[in-house]
């Protein structure tokens, strides 16, 4: 009998989860709120994770399970997450590590790699063909971090006052910003936001409208540009560090091309279409030692399709 697999991409704002076999076969694949333990705990966390076993379907313990989440980042918070899970039963073992890592194992077989996750956050791991790892907290402010899409937001918002009362140069977000929640004015939303009737964690919905007004306002492109320069410094880091990367945006793309050519370092900058629950299941196929037709498999399937067309 096939061994049985769960792979769980956990974020802050949605969970996949999906149970499949050794062949690469998805036998499920379920969707849930944010399962992120900075942002519920814990218990909380494999609660939510939980929920979504029962969902698929997943009867008894299966053979492995890869949990892959953002806001595990030490190696305490692995430790204890792993250990927690592990009481749970869903499996007779069980690996816990951060969400970059099923980024980077969706966009290459090759096992190495930089990968930059542009989330709510944003966070970067660098894997050398040697094993050497460059790894970033990735606690926000508290540890140098701008670029996810709660900042893209937060700038937009920022950039639309300013145009308003004059301390800025014009924008459009300064129509857009405040539109996109109902209302007609920067000031209105600054009450808004204030008062508590918009959170400021529905900041990262303005990230999209960043991106999109890029083109043609010199303030949005600024924000997308300072998102690329962030991007490029994290790469730069992460190479200095092991030696010898996402968001389809032209102007993006473009402007981190750019500044990566003055590495001379040969690269190849790839934009991750598959689902990072790809990546998960990926990797639980490696724990497992699948053979590579199930990894072909595994990319072609027709659920996981639906994920990338439907977001």
């Amino acid at each position: 009998m096939s061994a049985l697999l769960l792979a769980v991409d956990g974020g802050n704002a949605k969970t996949d989860l999906a149970l499949l076999d050794t062949s690469g076969r998805v036998l499920a694949l379920v969707r849930g709120p944010g399962s992120s333990p900075h942002e519920h705990g814990v218990e909380g966390a494999l609660d939510r994770i939980e929920a979504l076993v029962i969902e698929a379907g997943a009867e008894g313990p299966v053979d492995h399970a890869e949990l892959l989440l953002a806001g595990v980042d030490f190696p305490s918070e692995v430790s204890t997450f792993r250990a927690r899970a592990q009481e749970r039963g869903w499996a007779t073992s069980v690996e816990v590590a951060n969400d970059t890592f099923a980024v980077l194992r969706a966009g290459t077989d090759r096992g190495w790699g930089i990968a930059v996750v542009c989330g709510a956050g944003i966070n970067c791991l660098g894997l050398g063909p040697d094993g050497r790892e460059a790894r970033f907290p990735a606690l926000g402010d508290i540890t140098g971090d701008w670029g996810g899409g709660q900042d893209v937001g937060a700038a937009a918002v920022t950039a639309a006052a300013r145009s308003e009362d004059g301390r800025g140069p014009k924008t459009s977000l300064e129509r857009l910003a405040p539109a996109h929640f109902g209302l007609e004015t920067p000031l209105q939303l600054a009450e808004a936001v204030h008062l508590g009737s918009v959170p400021r964690r529905r900041f990262v919905e303005l990230a999209p409208l960043v991106f999109a007004e890029a083109p043609n306002d010199a303030v949005a492109e600024g924000i997308v540009l300072r998102l690329a320069d962030e991007i490029v410094s994290l790469v730069r880091v992460a190479l200095d560090r092991i030696g010898p990367l996402q968001a389809r945006n032209a102007r993006l793309l473009d402007a981190i091309e750019t500044e990566l050519a003055d590495f001379a370092v040969p690269h190849t900058l790839v934009v991750v279409d598959a689902p990072p629950v790809v990546g998960a299941a990926l990797r639980a196929l490696d724990a497992l030692g699948a053979e590579p037709s199930a990894h072909a498999r595994l990319r072609s399937d027709e659920l996981l399709a639906e994920v990338v067309a439907g977001g």
